[in-house]
């Protein structure tokens, strides 16, 4: 449906154009005569927006729900095929972030059509005819609104980044790694694929803090993290697991990938010395795996049980090598002086 009551072309073409402080916003104006497309896009142009123009209700919905669409749309209530409204409907439906934020033009003034046009999603909405400038700052307003989202969506972001990730290292936290591991387990356990977990743990790190002090240990454990985070691959999971303990989950791999992964996460730590303030600090660790060829959520406890005590076995032939629990069933609780027997070599 055609603009029949809008402010005509030459008019339009007398409007103000956008303040240099106004940043560039795509809009999506949907309007399927082509004398009112022309219209729109010159406003819009002059107002500083990057104009997307649909033809139809289908056009519109399209552009709407493809990858990078437009934050706000301008719809015509009457279009062929898909009015605004049903447009409005469809893209609510659809629940996706980030928001768009959609203004819808209408010839109807009955105060029934408004609430349906509302109720389907509208936003705003401006009746024909309208003025120029009166669409421009409901433009405005709209923009407003979507930045206000924008903000939200980033404390939101920031949020979540505090619950899940360790403070100190930026990696993953225990909670969030532990959680990764259960999700990894039930899907191991759904494809019949296998799962590894691996313990890391910094060789005499209490040594470090007492010698070079406590500002030097978080350097070393910022920069292990970092390390470690770079040879693992980018669908492995690294979580601080407590103190100076890492967890790395490992979806897919078997004892042989699981142990080559291992290697290069000692190679990585023990490679060169860390720097804490100038003064080079020698630091290396420890690695104990477990692994399954497959496994069920109820196993987590056992899997990690078992890659504590290879851990533990590492500790006791001398420090900064990887060990494997050899044990194909989850071992019971057993002292630590006992856990060699439970991890052959």
């Amino acid at each position: 449906m055609a603009f029949e009551h809008a402010v005509p072309p030459e008019k339009a073409a007398r409007v103000e154009p956008v303040a240099k402080n106004e940043y560039k916003m795509r809009v999506l104006a949907a309007e399927d005569n082509p004398v009112f497309q022309s219209m729109l896009r010159s406003m819009l142009t002059k107002w500083g927006y990057e104009a997307i123009i649909a033809r139809d209700g289908a056009e519109a919905l399209e552009a709407l729900q493809a990858e990078g669409a437009p934050r706000l749309a301008i719809l015509d209530w009457m279009m062929p095929g898909m009015d605004g409204v049903e447009v409005c409907r469809r893209v609510r439906a659809a629940d996706r972030e980030p928001y768009q934020y959609i203004l819808l033009l209408t010839a109807r003034t009955e105060s029934q059509d408004l609430v349906d046009g509302m109720d389907a999603g509208a936003d705003d909405y401006l009746t024909k005819p309208f003025n120029a400038h009166e669409l421009r700052v409901r433009l405005r307003a709209g923009r407003r609104i979507l930045d206000l989202q924008e903000e939200l969506l980033r404390a939101r972001e920031a949020l979540r980044e505090q619950a899940t990730h360790d403070a100190l290292t930026g990696i993953l936290n225990r909670g969030a790694v532990l959680e990764t591991l259960h999700i990894e387990a039930d899907r191991a356990g759904r494809e019949r694929q296998p799962l590894s977990v691996l313990i890391a743990d910094f060789d005499h790190f209490k040594l470090v803090n007492d010698t070079h002090g406590h500002l030097a240990g978080d350097a070393v454990l910022r920069e292990g993290a970092r390390r470690m985070k770079s040879v693992i691959r980018s669908y492995d999971a690294l979580g601080r697991y407590g103190g100076e303990e890492f967890l790395a989950v490992l979806p897919g791999s078997g004892r042989s990938s699981a142990r080559s992964q291992a290697e290069r996460l000692r190679e990585a730590v023990a490679a060169q010395p860390f720097d804490a303030g100038g003064a080079p600090i020698p630091v290396t660790c420890s690695v104990g795996i477990a692994s399954r060829p497959a496994l069920s959520g109820a196993d987590v406890d056992a899997l990690i049980r078992e890659a504590d005590l290879a851990l533990y076995k590492a500790k006791k032939r001398g420090r900064n090598r990887v060990e494997m629990c050899g044990s194909r069933q989850p071992p019971r609780p057993v002292p630590q002086e006992a856990a060699q027997d439970l991890c052959p070599a």
